[in-house]
């Protein structure tokens, strides 16, 4: 995968998220006095970014924007050459990228390189695996909003770098009625009513739905998509066939690995998956210090 995809992502609100991350990592972590102690100012060192087990990377754009945002060293002191690119699916032992640069700045990025890539490497290869299930079907992969403060983007990237979708990046982008909402309006019918009063243009509005009589309701409505909460599959077949081909189904609540396959078979139009996000396990992935190699050592070698 090209660095397209992700020049795209992050544009004005994401990339300021994103970069404001990185900024917010580096504060944290303070002055790295253990590295500016030991090694001299100009000294430099070469650094590897290896697999250590099989993954599908994601992230390897953010490295320069962490270079960049060091305090006590420029941009182009580092030498940084990409061996792989995001979304590719590697083996344990491969070499990701070769990292030259001042000793005490490297060492001082590096926690925060590794942070951002284990993580989002996590989500994305997490991700192929649940997308895999679908392959063939007409139902996409989706994740939520369910994603760790001040990184939303950062791992809804990592979502699409593994093959699945984003649902809404915020509350603005879609309206989405849930029971909370359904009881104070009183009904489906009058809160859609009140939701597209108070908006013009109206954002699409999604329906959480219960029931097939909220189903019916719902697509009486013309809600944008309607969304199927913790149904049993009987409820679910039905609740589809109640469904125009012009408003979109989303399965949601309870949805297992071992059930995708399954839920596929029910032709919906998006599953969607709060575990891509928040419970995503971390990729392994190690920088080593590499002494001795020469600056215009093959990347990839």
């Amino acid at each position: 995968m090209s660095q397209t995809l992700f020049d795209s992502f992050f544009q004005g609100k994401p990339r300021d998220f994103l970069l404001r991350a990185v900024s917010t990592a580096l504060e944290e972590d303070g002055p790295d006095l253990t590295s500016l102690a030991l090694f001299a100012q100009g000294e430099r060192l070469v650094a590897e970014g290896v697999a250590k087990e099989r993954l599908v990377i994601a992230g390897l754009p953010v490295i320069p924007l962490v270079l960049a945002a060091l305090a006590d060293a420029a941009p182009e002191d580092f030498d940084l050459r990409m061996a792989v690119h995001d979304g590719d699916e590697v083996e344990p032992g491969t070499r990701l990228f070769l990292l030259e640069g001042p000793a005490a700045p490297l060492l001082k990025a590096e926690r925060i390189i590794l942070n951002f890539l284990c993580h989002l490497s996590g989500i994305a290869t997490l991700t192929k695996h649940y997308a895999a299930q679908l392959k063939g079907s007409r139902t996409r992969l989706l994740d939520t909003r369910k994603t760790l403060p001040g990184l939303r983007h950062a791992e809804k990237y990592a979502v699409r770098v593994g093959g699945g979708l984003n649902h809404r990046m915020d509350l603005a982008e879609m309206l989405m009625l849930k029971d909370t909402h359904l009881d104070r309006a009183g009904s489906i019918t009058g809160a859609v009513a009140m939701l597209r009063a108070a908006y013009s243009p109206c954002p699409p509005i999604e329906v959480e739905c219960r029931t097939l009589d909220e189903v019916r309701e719902a697509v009486a409505c013309e809600a944008q998509r309607i969304m199927l909460d913790n149904m049993d599959m009987p409820t679910m077949a039905e609740a589809l066939g109640l469904v125009p081909s012009g408003i979109e189904t989303e399965i949601s609540g309870g949805v297992s690995f071992d059930r995708l396959g399954e839920l596929a078979t029910l032709g919906a139009d998006f599953v969607s998956v709060g575990r891509l996000t928040h419970s995503a396990p971390t990729a392994d992935i190690s920088l080593r210090v590499v002494r001795g190699k020469a600056k215009h050592e093959d990347p990839a070698s």
